[in-house]
């Protein structure tokens, strides 16, 4: 029987360089005021956000992927030849084949890099780092590109008062690389697809295809409606407060550390007061930094985490060398979370 060689890469990875990209456009809570009956000060005080990013036409999924992934390899210190790999998490990218991570690798100057999209929602970013994480240290890839990117203006219902407010758009990439020590810890990820309909699209695409009219939502201009992202609030607010607090200590634990260990929690900005709720659970000191970008961001689901560890660093909240802990949540439901050293 013949032997397979085995694969031989780096010891360890690490986050080597972070980079993010927000549209120019900012949109305030009183745009959003237009089409639903509701006040700023409910918009603030549901979910915390102030303004949120909606990109333009020339701001599309790979533009906004580019710029921040650019940034991601500059900040790394690479080339972008040298990247191996490139993993784009979206669900607004709206061509079902080819994956658009193709056309991104190819605008960025990788060569012939391995490129794939996945759909793992708001816990996407965790997925990617996952899976780049493997690369290395399998030896398929020196250097992996993994971006979050969302263009969640497209799939809001603007007249739907429970999601109006909340998503935005924008891209966050890192570039994940060889490490002497650890510096992304086990990931604790899964699914609970029994609770799937609590987060979804309005209308699948196949209702388009069939071309019943009757069977499409309509606006109250009597228009046929874009598919859209509806979710059940209460139901996702409960999941996320108890359920992800426990995936975020079995992260901690995973990771051989403790709440006091930690510089900085970056979690999915999905809701501040989810985000305020898991730090009370987690009982987290003091001293942690507690990334709330959804405040002038939004959800952007997929991108919320790496546009979040950039603003962090950008503005000296965080530093190179902190310990992190991330952990995304959303449609599925899935989840992942792991900790990390920032770069």
């Amino acid at each position: 029987m013949a032997k397979i060689k085995p694969s031989k890469g780096a010891p360890y990875a690490r986050i080597l360089g972070v980079g993010g990209y927000r549209p120019t456009r900012v949109v305030p809570n009183e745009v959003i005021l237009e089409k639903i009956d509701s006040s700023d000060e409910w918009i603030r005080s549901r979910s915390g956000i102030e303004t949120r990013h909606w990109a333009g036409p020339e701001e599309t999924v790979a533009a906004m992927s580019v710029e921040a992934a650019g940034k991601a390899i500059a900040d790394a210190g690479i080339d972008a030849s040298q990247v191996g790999a490139v993993v784009v998490s979206t669900v607004s990218h709206f061509a079902q084949t080819p994956a658009i991570a193709t056309s991104i690798a190819d605008q960025l100057g990788t060569g012939k890099a391995a490129a794939f999209d996945i759909s793992a929602g708001c816990a996407g970013f965790g997925y990617g780092l996952t899976l780049a994480k493997g690369m290395v240290v399998e030896g398929s890839a020196e250097y992996v590109v993994v971006i979050g990117v969302e263009r969640l203006s497209d799939l809001t219902d603007l007249e739907d008062r429970a999601t109006a407010f909340l998503f935005g758009d924008g891209a966050g990439a890192v570039v994940v690389g060889p490490s002497k020590e650890p510096a992304i810890g086990p990931t604790v990820w899964g699914s609970e697809g029994d609770k799937s309909e609590t987060i979804k699209q309005t209308v699948s695409w196949d209702r388009f295809h069939v071309g019943d009219v009757n069977e499409l939502p309509l606006d109250s201009a009597g228009n046929i409606k874009f598919p859209a992202i509806t979710q059940e609030g209460q139901a996702v607010f409960r999941w996320a407060v108890f359920e992800m607090a426990k995936v975020a200590q079995q992260a901690l634990d995973a990771a051989g550390i403790t709440s006091d260990d930690l510089d900085v929690f970056i979690p999915h900005q999905a809701n501040v007061r989810i985000i305020d709720s898991m730090v009370k659970t987690l009982k987290l000191p003091e001293h942690v930094t507690v990334a709330r970008d959804i405040r002038t961001t939004g959800n952007t689901s997929a991108a919320s985490i790496p546009l979040a560890m950039e603003r962090l660093l950008a503005t000296g909240e965080a530093k190179s060398g902190d310990t992190a802990l991330v952990i995304g949540f959303g449609a599925g439901l899935v989840y992942a979370a792991t900790v990390v050293t920032l770069p």
